[in-house]
């Protein structure tokens, strides 16, 4: 979608700055639809309603991408919703270039934004030319790799500290009739585990030179050649039954002690909350997995598309205020299993997964952005979708994607 399509569209728009006290209702769109995540979700739900000035009307859809459509189909159809999830990314830029979005830089100047998340690359994807178009929620990073203790201590093995002992550990696990790694056969599952490959094998400096300087020497190294290959070695790891489940399905084999472990991103801790397992006793939270693990510091944000109605707009910085606010921070993301963006928050009652997270947060040497927080949405698609062709052609050569893919970052922005 280009900027100029969405800009035949802003002049239809009207945005008052004016404030009201009357009470409005706000239609929120969101991908939230997991038990664990629809019970966090119902949390920023009350604490909007709590007041009785205003109401929080759900308007959940399965899937992120799915998701972000419809929300971009509705801005550019005239009927927007006054409030959309979408990831902290460059998502979201070329509606704000095309005065479509709510400019927060007010109020975020007022609560002091700058001064208490962080880190500080968490706000800088809602600054565009210079004003803040989205609200922060969460740090979500993708590095974890969940698995079920209990098989591990059966076959006698440590859980994981590196993607050679998953592959290493694989045949005493499925001899023992357990799925050695689920993995969800939807195509943003399968790009997830291999950026999680990628930073685990790869490391940060290898991460930073193909996708932030775009050193394409780098892409075409050996060392991103043995990311590929470390890949390819995971897919006799699944099971025959992953083509097309969602990812919280997959997080219950782990849960239900059919499968050892998963890669995914520190949401699926919600899952295990929400099935009464316990953190470090239950279930185990590998960083990484790697000897010096990195995490990725993405999110979710909220953008606020513009409105003709003052109420309404009084009504949508009421909601960016709570989202940030030090409470709604504490009892969101305690129950989403992602870290807070406010760094001023106490998170000693976090259990001792979400520790580590916070651990390895504090440091900025182990922090990295997520691609989709470099890249375009369209660099970033094409990405996944070689990454997926690559996991679903076994035939398909190392020497092959690598090719592609150094050609799409050469092309793309």
């Amino acid at each position: 979608m280009k900027t100029s399509r969405i800009a035949l569209f802003a002049s239809t728009l009207m945005c008052s700055t004016a404030f009201s006290a009357q009470a409005a209702e706000l239609e929120v769109i969101h991908w939230w639809t997991s038990g664990g995540e629809q019970a966090a979700v119902s949390l920023l739900a009350k604490e909007f309603d709590a007041d009785g000035q205003d109401s929080w009307r759900d308007s959940a859809i399965a899937g992120g991408e799915q998701a972000r459509a419809v929300v971009m189909q509705r801005i550019l159809g005239g009927d927007a919703p006054q409030a959309a999830q979408f990831n902290n990314s460059r998502q979201f830029e070329e509606l704000a270039e095309a005065g479509l979005l709510l400019d927060l830089s007010d109020l975020a100047k007022k609560e002091k934004w700058r001064d208490v998340v962080r880190p500080k690359s968490i706000l800088d994807p809602c600054e565009i030319d210079g004003k803040i178009y989205c609200v922060p929620v969460n740090i979500h990073s993708d590095q974890w790799l969940w698995t079920n203790k209990a098989i591990y201590k059966e076959v006698g093995l440590e859980e994981p500290q590196s993607w050679q002992d998953v592959i290493d550990q694989a045949g005493k696990i499925r001899d023992a009739g357990y799925i050695p790694l689920a993995v969800g056969g939807q195509g943003w599952q399968e790009d997830l585990t291999f950026d999680d490959v990628f930073m685990g094998v790869g490391g940060k400096e290898l991460w930073n030179k193909v996708y932030v300087d775009r050193d394409e020497d780098a892409a075409k190294s050996p060392e991103v050649a043995k990311v590929f290959e470390t890949y390819a070695k995971l897919r006799d790891l699944t099971d025959e039954g992953s083509a097309g489940r969602n990812w919280n399905d997959t997080t219950s084999l782990v849960i239900n002690g059919k499968a050892a472990a998963q890669a995914m991103g520190d949401w699926a801790r919600g899952e295990f909350v929400l099935a009464g397992k316990k953190a470090e006793v239950d279930y185990g939270c590998v960083p990484g997995p790697s000897e010096h693990p990195i995490l990725t510091t993405g999110g979710d944000i909220f953008i606020f598309p513009k409105q003709d109605d003052a109420d309404k707009e009084a009504a949508q910085l009421r909601l960016a205020s709570m989202l940030l606010s030090p409470d709604v921070q504490v009892k969101f993301n305690t129950a989403k299993g992602s870290s807070p963006v406010r760094g001023d928050v106490d998170m000693a009652s976090a259990d001792p997964c979400m520790q580590k997270g916070l651990a390895l947060l504090n440091d900025d040497a182990n922090i990295a952005l997520p691609k989709n927080a470099i890249l375009s949405s369209d660099t970033d698609g094409r990405i996944q979708d070689l990454v997926s062709q690559f996991w679903n052609t076994p035939s398909m050569t190392v020497a092959d994607v690598q090719d592609q893919f150094v050609h799409i970052l050469q092309d793309g922005s």
